[in-house]
């Protein structure tokens, strides 16, 4: 049995249509077993800044999720509102992860300046924003994967180092 419960949310206007496959939610399911998590639950909902707040309370305060990963949402589109959305409903932000992502993204490309993706918790959940597309998330996740079971640990009461 897997050791974290992770929620995954997708925010894409054309994915919660159908009109899009959600290749970047997808890549996330796939990753998560390499920190030893099983996917508790998986959403796609429309760029909807309520609908979105919705979702990550009841992944985090309802499913019980140590772990909770979006995708989408995070650039400068007037839709883009994932990071709004996550502010709104964590208690403390976790600014080092989305900084060592846009640091050591920028190496493959100039625009990783231009995410505005954001981490905080809620409870005993982390809450972590990832870009919108699949190159995008195989990168982030890569460089966050190595501290995320000990963050977790941490986070869920485990403070023995």
């Amino acid at each position: 049995m897997a050791r974290w419960r992770v929620g995954i949310l997708t925010a894409s206007d054309k994915g919660s249509l159908g009109e899009r496959e959600d290749k970047s939610g997808s890549l996330l399911k796939e990753l998560i077993p390499r920190i030893d998590g099983e996917v508790a639950a998986y959403y796609i909902v429309p760029d909807d800044q309520r609908t979105i707040e919705d979702h990550l309370i009841s992944l985090s305060d309802e499913l019980g999720c140590d772990l909770v990963l979006t995708t989408g949402g995070t650039g400068f589109s007037p839709r883009d509102i994932t990071p709004e959305a996550t502010k709104a409903v964590i208690q403390r932000e976790a600014p080092g992860l989305p900084e060592r992502m846009r640091a050591a993204t920028l190496a493959n490309t100039k625009f990783a300046v231009l995410s505005r993706a954001t981490a905080g918790i809620r409870g005993k959940t982390l809450i972590i924003n990832f870009p919108g597309s699949t190159k995008g998330v195989k990168e982030c996740f890569e460089v966050i994967e190595d501290i995320l079971p000990h963050a977790l640990q941490i986070l869920t009461g485990n403070t023995e180092h």
